[in-house]
């Protein structure tokens, strides 16, 4: 993803690669293929979590890793997978990545354990972070026109923003009709087609290979930290936040983070250059956006569980539950954002979107057993949908303002690591949270249930108050998100602002929100 990218917005080998390629939009079909398989497979698990969770035994507690193991394999080695899809060419990453993810589906398809599952859902995050950039670089120096660049990217987006809501549909049906183990081999067929359709139709063009040397140093001190972090917040679920080892956990993650930095600063080629993350407006995205994510995936999980074990909805009914929210976010960035990032600031979109999306969690805080869906469940995940929405069309442009050129791929990067790395960490968090208020909710009332109906009713309540519990924190981390937008980000609106990079790299930005979302 760090491609070298010229004052005229070309990528090296366009010039002599005489022409625009004649294969290039049959080749957009086969990349799109690819990035809707990636896509489908974050939302499809969620749906076929409870059923997998029971069949493999995997306790309340490590649940959250069939969803953190993916999410931390992803955003850890994402910069990773993107210097290699510079130094190996994209067209290899690319195909290795679909053969790789392939493989981890299978695996995770016929996982008869836990640490299978896990082990499968970490490879295919592994694999993910080598196809996800590779695929945006690919379509970056294939379309080398302007507006079939904008029509390219369009098209790659739409099928992203789209491929959420048909993961939860199809990871609904495949779940009730079928069997959970269908949500992992259903990446078959499609990374077969997308590899071989890549292969003997993808032409990239000569010469654009980043060859600086690899920072091996910063690939092993962010991957360590990141793990230990997640790890950090996954244990303090189980062992408690005063535990020896989770507090080791959480040292040996800020001594690892400090290194890391400290690496970044003083090697030629570094994996992320300092000089992108410490500008003002760069540094609000990365932080606002990263706690926004923190907020969504925790909620993903809880409603799943909400939906399904409380409300006794079925899977494919879960669903289309969950059709308002993606309804919502592709409204708020495709009418709303993209409409008015022209005219306001970006910070004026962002600051009032986390804010609506806020207050659609809030919502949410009011769930109890018998909550009506309509009343509550649809507004909030709306009003969620559309915040976010909102705030993301503005803050992926503002992400390579005043980039140097060579450095717009990583900006870009490193917008998606940021957010999958906050979904990583609002998974465990919350999960803790919501773990923890549980367990003290049924201890209190325990007691008091005579007979087994009610003491199943005690712990239904209790499920629903760690969930209540841990939306609450949710909202505050929403709010923090909406402060830091409105206090850190001070540029004007891209009329009044130049914004480095050139604006086929704001393109490509644009293109990777769909991706980062899920």
């Amino acid at each position: 993803m760090s491609e070298t990218v010229s004052p005229a917005g070309k990528a090296p080998g366009r010039a002599d690669a005489g022409g625009p390629d004649a294969n290039r939009w049959k080749a957009l079909v086969f990349i799109a293929i690819a990035q809707l398989m990636v896509v489908l497979d974050a939302t499809i698990v969620n749906i076929a979590l409870p059923s997998a969770q029971q069949d493999l035994g995997i306790s309340d507690g490590n649940r959250q890793w069939v969803v953190t193991a993916y999410a931390l394999a992803f955003g850890g080695l994402l910069l990773f997978g993107g210097r290699i899809a510079d130094l190996w060419g994209r067209k290899r990453a690319f195909v290795v990545g679909l053969g790789g993810f392939a493989l981890a589906s299978a695996l995770g398809g016929a996982a008869t354990n836990e640490a299978m599952m896990f082990g499968a859902r970490a490879l295919q995050g592994a694999f993910g972070a080598l196809l996800a950039p590779a695929a945006l670089s690919l379509l970056a120096v294939m379309f080398t026109d302007g507006k079939e660049r904008a029509k390219a990217f369009g098209i790659y987006g739409a099928i992203a923003g789209g491929g959420g809501a048909v993961g939860l549909i199809l990871g609904g049906f495949l779940t009730e009709y079928l069997d959970w183990r269908w949500t992992f081999f259903v990446n078959i067929p499609f990374a077969v087609v997308a590899a071989a359709g890549a292969y003997f139709v993808v032409r990239e063009p000569a010469g654009g290979r980043n060859r600086s040397p690899l920072d091996v140093p910063g690939v092993v001190l962010s991957t360590l930290g990141l793990v230990a972090l997640v790890y950090g917040f996954t244990r303090a679920e189980s062992e408690g936040w005063s535990d020896s080892v989770t507090i080791a956990m959480f040292v040996a993650s800020a001594v690892l983070l400090a290194a890391f930095v400290a690496v970044e600063a003083r090697v030629k080629a570094p994996l992320l250059p300092l000089r992108v993350i410490t500008e003002r407006n760069r540094g609000g995205v990365y932080l606002s956006l990263g706690l926004a994510i923190i907020a969504m995936f925790g909620l993903f999980l809880f409603l799943t569980y909400y939906l399904q074990v409380v409300k006794g909805y079925s899977p494919v009914k879960t669903g289309f539950a969950f059709l308002p929210m993606i309804a919502g976010m592709i409204t708020g960035s495709t009418q709303i954002g993209t409409r008015l990032m022209t005219r306001v600031a970006p910070r004026l979109l962002m600051g009032p979107g986390f804010l609506v999306a806020a207050l659609g969690m809030l919502l949410l805080t009011q769930l109890e057993i018998g909550t009506s869906y309509a009343a509550v469940l649809l507004p909030g995940m709306l009003l969620l949908g559309l915040g976010m929405g909102t705030a993301f069309m503005p803050a992926m442009s503002l992400a390579t303002l005043g980039v140097e050129p060579r450095d717009s791929g990583v900006a870009s990067a490193m917008v998606n690591t940021s957010q999958q790395v906050g979904g990583a960490i609002g998974t465990a968090l919350l999960n803790t949270i919501a773990a923890s208020a549980t367990t003290a909710y049924v201890a209190d009332h325990i007691g008091g249930a005579s007979g087994r109906a009610q003491q199943q009713l005690v712990q239904l309540q209790g499920q629903v108050q760690g969930y209540t519990s841990a939306i609450w924190f949710a909202v505050g981390i929403l709010v923090a998100a909406a402060v830091i937008a409105l206090t850190l980000i001070n540029a004007g609106r891209p009329g009044t602002t130049a914004v480095a990079g050139s604006s086929d790299a704001a393109m490509e930005n644009e293109a990777a929100v769909p991706v980062a979302m899920h």
